[in-house]
């Protein structure tokens, strides 16, 4: 008798427990109006630091968190705490993240999704987040074995974080008919950018990044914005502030005893449509080189990332030579020479030893060379990245003047524009969300 009781207050306990910390968890997320949730294949993590930076323009208190290269939670100042962890991602963080926002006072929350699993992805958003605002930035074949076997499947498993009774933006075309079958199904305004959308970001505006940003992203985030009432020079200026992720393309050019070599910083490009992407934006922004070399980081754990890869490189125009690193080359060598790559050109480096991999890659490229890692920015894509920025020739004085006069006049024709003060701009968004 005594140890029924004991159980059943054991039991009591844990579901009084439970129901707490379900109330806690609404009241948190009712105390902050804009939610929104970032899934998506690639440029999640960017696309989530521009639309905090535009939020955090437009004077709406906004903290932020990614789950990219590095996690990060972005405060309300902007400044950056990593995400500590003991053990293994888990998405409960996801929890604790929303009721930091709470005491960090936000009035918008944009958080990335750290789900693959597809049922997962569907508790972040149901249970979690319940989001005002979903963004799908793209569909690709990535994470097959997880949200596979098709890239349709991997669309559905995305769809898993479209919000109920809410909105959802994407930049996906090809794929959009089973994004708006899923936005149809839970209520939601399914918003597209489209192409044009992204043909009229201009040059001008996209010289404002101090880092290579993808116009499709700043398209999308612009799309976001003007739903919640920020105009497009608040959102241009709040973006050009936003710290580079990481995991972001970048590029850099050495000057090593004469040689000339431009680096490509593209590891987090890995599923084949974003990598040719990559390397052909890399072609044309680093012109007339004597060798092009493509420095592949493969994983053991990823061999169909590998696989993929290997089988598309032979579009990758101009490449010389496939450096390979990391574990579990052979599935890219193979993929590569069933592909028509002559054996000749994959050759094998060790990325243990990056000042060693350097002169391996002196070697290769003679007078002048153009190097664009791909693959995975993990086990040791970081370390190499850092290791060509620390040894790049320093940005032109005169260059970083002009960018921040161009800066300083958007920030001016952004107080011109808008014609009301902040507070006004941060009330009017809000409460669109809220009567919405």
């Amino acid at each position: 008798m005594d140890a029924f009781w004991i159980v059943g207050g054991v039991l009591s306990f844990l579901l009084a427990l439970g129901a707490w910390e379900a109330w806690s968890h609404r009241r948190a997320l009712k105390s902050i109006p804009i939610r929104i949730h970032v899934n998506g294949a690639r440029g999640k993590s960017s696309v989530t630091r521009l639309i905090a930076a535009a939020l955090r323009e437009a004077g709406i208190r906004t903290v932020a968190k990614t789950t990219g290269t590095l996690p990060r939670l972005i405060l309300p100042d902007g400044s950056e705490r990593p995400i500590e962890r003991v053990s293994r991602p888990n998405v409960i963080e996801q929890v604790g993240i929303i009721r930091r926002a709470q005491r960090e006072g936000a009035e918008a929350l944009v958080i990335e999704c750290m789900a693959l699993q597809p049922h997962l992805q569907a508790l972040c958003e149901s249970k979690f987040v319940r989001a005002t605002h979903g963004v799908i930035t793209n569909v690709r074949a990535d994470h097959l074995d997880v949200m596979g076997p098709t890239v349709a499947d991997v669309a559905r498993a995305l769809c898993n974080t479209t919000p109920v009774r809410g909105k959802l933006f994407t930049a996906e075309q090809e794929y959009l008919p089973i994004l708006a079958a899923a936005a149809a199904d839970r209520e939601t305004q399914l918003i597209v950018s489209t192409p044009e959308d992204a043909a009229a970001v201009t040059d001008e505006e996209m010289a404002g990044f101090s880092y290579m940003e993808h116009r499709e992203n700043v398209a999308l985030v612009l799309k976001v914005c003007a739903d919640l009432g920020i105009d497009r020079a608040t959102a241009l200026a709040g973006m050009y502030r936003a710290a580079c992720d990481p995991g972001a393309m970048t590029m850099c050019e050495i000057d090593f005893f004469g040689r000339r070599i431009v680096f490509a910083n593209a590891f987090a490009a890995n599923d084949p449509n974003s990598t040719a992407s990559a390397w052909k934006r890399a072609a044309e922004q680093a012109g007339k080189v004597a060798t092009r070399v493509a420095l592949v980081n493969c994983r053991a754990d990823r061999p169909e990332r590998s696989w993929q890869l290997g089988e598309t490189c032979h579009t990758w125009q101009g490449a010389d030579y496939f450096l390979l690193i990391g574990s579990g080359t052979h599935v890219f060598r193979r993929a590569a020479i069933q592909n028509g790559i002559e054996p000749e050109r994959i050759l094998q480096g060790n990325a243990a030893d990056v000042p060693k991999l350097f002169e391996t890659i002196v070697e290769l490229i003679g007078t002048s060379g153009l190097v664009v890692g791909v693959g995975n920015i993990g086990d040791h894509g970081l370390e190499i990245a850092q290791y060509f920025r620390n040894r790049s020739v320093l940005q032109p004085k005169p260059r970083r003047r002009r960018v921040a006069r161009r800066r300083r006049a958007l920030a001016a024709q952004t107080h011109a524009r808008n014609g009301h003060a902040p507070e006004a701009a941060v009330a009017a968004a809000i409460g669109k969300v809220v009567s919405g």
